[in-house]
Formats: C-alpha cells, structure tokens, sequence
C-alpha cells in the first residue's frame, strides 16, 4: 500500500457476510417419523406409517421414497417412490404386487400398506421424504416382525393393566363426588326446611302474642266495668235500706 493511501475498513466486508448469511442460510432439516417396530401376521396385511415435518409448504415436487433391507442383509432395495403425484411400485421386487399406496402428501402423510405377509417379508424399511427446497434431513425405519401369530407385546399388556387401573381410579371418584353431591344436596334441602319451619314457629308465635296483647285491655276493661256494676248494686241495696229505715 502506497504511502498516504487510506486504509480500507473491514466493516463493510463484515456487513456483506452478515447478509449473505442471512439470504443463503441453508434450510431447516426435514424430519421424517415412522414406528419404530411393526408386528404382523402370515397372510394378513400391516400398514407402514411415514408422516414428516418441513418448514416449507408441502411442494408439487415433494416425493417419498420406501426402501427394504432384508433381515440379515447389508444392502437396501428401492420399492416404492412417489413424485410427481404419481406412485411408483418395483415391478422386479418381492413386493411387486403387495404394495398399496394409501399416503395423503397434503396431510403430510407417506404410508403404504403390505398385503399377504411372509416370513421373508422380516427386515427393516426407511422411508425418506423430499420435500424442496426442504430436502436436508434424515430418513426413518421401521422394523417389521411377521409371526404365525401375533404375540402380545408386554407394553401393550402393562398399558391394558395402567389403563384399566385408572379407569376404576376415576370411576371411584366420580361415584365419590356423585354421592357428596346428593348429600351436600340433601343437607342444603333438609337445611331449608328447617329455616322454613323455624320461621313459621316465630311467626306464629309473633301473632299469638299480639293475640294476647290486644286481649289484655279488654280484660282489664271487663275487670273494671264488673267492679263498677259491683259497686253500683252494693250502693243501691244500702240506699233501699236506708230509706226502710226512715220509713219506720
């Protein structure tokens, strides 16, 4: 650099790396879910679920891909694709005719369904979801157990057992509050009655003693006039003989 020439700043190079970050910064992952296991019987059909989740809207070029790799095996086969609207089954493969499309990309849904099982059908199965400009992110697997039977999984036993001890547990307490219901119910009723019968005892207690507070008086002026008719009679009979007196 030139003697006297003015230095360049780093800021504005800083700023254009803030910016192009921000522009181009990759994509969030796709995550893509399924079961973990699948049990199915000889002859009967097993539905392998495969749904996702994406930070895009679902695209028209959004595809599923299911891929089997044998139980034993190293390497993975493609037997089913969708894109484009349109499902792609093996035509070469073990599942060639077995294989149904039942997934809804709207609803983000990507399951297939595996008719007439077999024993050779046991082995693991990915599903991988694209979804552009949402395509980064991994695949998920599902392991597949065909039997003669279908055993009881010990989880589903343990959850028949949870399950079944909570309903008695709430059935109980709802039968609990039901009958404090009633009684707090009936005890509110009794409680009102009682008011009611209390009421009328003061109110006619209330009248009858104005009853004999009206009747007082009268008594008393029944009293007083007996006592001046008393009187009178008494000052008459001693005038009538008086005046026998005088006349003899």
């Amino acid at each position: 650099m030139a003697p006297g020439a003015p230095s360049s700043s780093p800021r504005p190079i800083l700023a254009a790396l803030i910016f192009l970050s921000l522009v181009l910064s990759p994509a969030q992952a796709i995550v893509v879910y399924t079961d973990r296991e699948v049990y199915g019987a000889v002859g009967s059909r097993v539905t392998l679920h495969c749904s996702f989740w994406s930070s895009e809207w679902v695209s028209d070029d959004i595809s599923f891909t299911w891929r089997y790799q044998p139980e034993g095996g190293r390497d993975a086969i493609s037997i089913f694709h969708y894109a484009k609207g349109q499902p792609y089954i093996d035509e070469v493969g073990a599942f060639k005719e077995r294989i149904q499309w039942v997934g809804d990309p709207r609803w983000k849904d990507g399951s297939i369904v595996i008719h007439n099982l077999d024993y050779s059908d046991n082995g693991t199965f990915t599903c991988d979801v694209k979804n552009p400009p949402d395509i980064v992110g991994k695949t998920s697997q599902v392991t597949l157990y065909v039997f003669e039977k279908v055993p009881t999984r010990y989880g589903v036993v343990l959850g028949a057992v949870i399950g079944g001890v909570l309903g008695g547990v709430l059935l109980l307490l709802l039968l609990y509050y039901l009958v404090r219901y009633c009684w707090l119910r009936r005890q509110a009723t009794l409680q009102r009655r009682l008011s009611a019968m209390e009421k009328g005892k003061l109110h006619k207690a209330g009248k009858d003693s104005s009853k004999r507070g009206r009747q007082t008086p009268v008594l008393y002026a029944m009293l007083d006039h007996s006592r001046s008719t008393r009187a009178a009679s008494e000052k008459k009979s001693k005038g009538l003989g008086e005046s026998r007196k005088d006349k003899k």
